[in-house]
């Protein structure tokens, strides 16, 4: 995945100040380093019938994808594997980082290992392969359209959305 393209939001009536006007955009670097640090994420997804469902995870910036694991019959996967659109954002509200984009399944044997790797060093377990293990959990790796951020100490001039190229 490449770089993303960064874009002024169009938030009227908010008072967000433009490039021109001394705002000035987040760059990308700002926002990754919130979604490797953060040590939960809200994901949202929606139910069959339409109603809203969202629940805390941790997870695993990577590659500019967010990958979580949770129960294979957990709503949320239940909820993915119908309807693979998802919403996620960082935990903290002061320097938000959200992200919307599309859910998929991985099941391979070297990525779950990986993955493995990449949760016992930020969270600091001693997982073994199995705690990925796609007969008893399901991991999601969720490939962002956009990404929005915001920085609460510069609250009119840091309002900044990334636009992703999907296939």
């Amino acid at each position: 995945m490449t770089e993303p393209r960064a874009a002024r939001p169009f938030m009227p009536g908010y008072g967000v100040l433009g490039p021109d006007e001394g705002g000035g955009l987040l760059p990308w670097s700002w926002a990754e380093e919130r979604l490797r640090e953060s040590h939960d994420y809200w994901v949202c997804s929606v139910w069959p019938d339409g109603r809203p469902h969202t629940m805390p995870v941790w997870g695993v910036w990577d590659a500019q994808e967010l990958w979580f694991r949770s129960a294979r019959r957990s709503r949320k996967v239940r909820n993915l594997r119908l309807n693979p659109r998802i919403s996620v954002s960082t935990c903290d509200a002061r320097r938000p980082v959200v992200l919307e984009g599309r859910a998929g399944f991985v099941t391979e044997e070297a990525v779950l290992d990986y993955l493995t790797a990449l949760f016992n060093a930020k969270y600091r377990t001693r997982a073994t392969p199995n705690f990925l293990d796609p007969a008893v959990c399901s991991t999601v790796r969720v490939r962002p359209h956009w990404v929005f951020a915001l920085d609460m100490n510069d609250f009119d001039g840091s309002p900044t959305r990334w636009q992703f190229d999907t296939d």
